[in-house]
């Protein structure tokens, strides 16, 4: 690593600690030559993940876009920002477990309806309204429905649309 003060390349690390993430090291460094003191993270190199889009086009994986959808989803919910972002993280990890290079918006957007499926029902219905493109009121209550049937009801809770 070259020192930024004046270039030398030689230094030593003086202090290493892990990142409370646990996905980086930090260290700190001091130049053999001049004595300058300096951080450098140290991080897996990942691999450039692409999207394919509906309409046949490419983008690159961005997680702030992910994040979006989900707090969008979650807008005016009781979910805790760390629970967003511990489902963000899974659906990141499994996607990478996968180890492939591309993958479809529609593989990501069943990610995360699973995820919101387990942590909020109604910003799993929202989100599911914009993925699947609901157009008619019928559409919502048919998620709905199918919903309510792989839900595990406990006794103290209400039905949506009680049969009659």
């Amino acid at each position: 690593m070259r020192c930024p003060k004046c270039q030398e390349i030689e230094d030593r690390v003086i202090d290493s600690r892990m990142s409370k993430e646990g996905d980086s090291i930090r260290r700190r460094r001091e130049c053999s030559a001049c004595g300058t003191r300096f951080t450098t993270y140290e991080q897996i190199e990942r691999i450039e993940l692409r999207v394919l889009k509906r309409d046949g086009r490419h983008e690159l994986f961005e997680r702030k876009k992910l994040l979006t959808s989900f707090e969008k989803a979650c807008e005016k919910r009781p979910i805790p920002m760390n629970e967003i972002d511990r489902c963000i993280d899974e659906i990141i990890q499994e996607i990478e477990t996968e180890n492939t290079r591309e993958i479809s918006t529609r593989t990501i957007g069943l990610k995360v309806m699973e995820k919101l499926h387990l942590v909020d029902p109604v910003a799993y219905v929202r989100f599911a309204s914009v993925y699947r493109r609901f157009e008619e009121i019928g559409d919502f209550l048919e998620e709905i429905q199918t919903m309510e049937k792989r839900a595990i009801k406990s006794p103290e809770q209400m039905e949506l649309f009680p049969e009659k």
